[in-house]
């Protein structure tokens, strides 16, 4: 069965710290890079971080020195540490399995798995 779920939303005042969870399948989780992505009202889904499965990283620099990504291979799960959150982190955030066959990680067709998101919502 595929599945990824993530947790960790919630709301916080701006210059505050919510740390996200995907927790993934065994076969998902082995073979993919993984990806969190987020998407506000009235906006288009954004890339925010990028790990492969040897654990490099990518970011995109609207989230640099603030947004961290890890995987926990014993768990079978990818995080996504937020820090100094401002009011413009408000979105859906979704955790994603990237494909085999390449492309940019920024693209959301180049995913094939999704988990159902999680909000997060920065006040000011």
């Amino acid at each position: 069965e595929v599945r990824m779920v993530e947790s960790g939303g919630g709301s916080v005042q701006a210059g505050g710290s919510l740390r996200l969870s995907c927790a993934a399948s065994g076969s998902i989780y082995s073979s993919n890079g993984m990806s969190w992505f987020r998407q506000a009202p009235g906006e288009e889904r954004e890339g925010v971080e990028y790990i492969t499965i040897s654990g490099t990283t990518t970011y995109a620099d609207s989230v640099k020195g603030r947004f961290t990504i890890s995987r926990d291979n014993a768990k079978n799960t990818v995080y996504l540490q937020m820090n100094s959150l401002k009011p413009e982190d408000t979105a859906m955030y979704y955790c994603a399995a990237r494909t085999s066959y390449g492309g940019s990680w920024r693209d959301p067709t180049n995913h094939v798995h999704w988990g159902q998101g999680t909000q997060v919502t920065v006040s000011s």
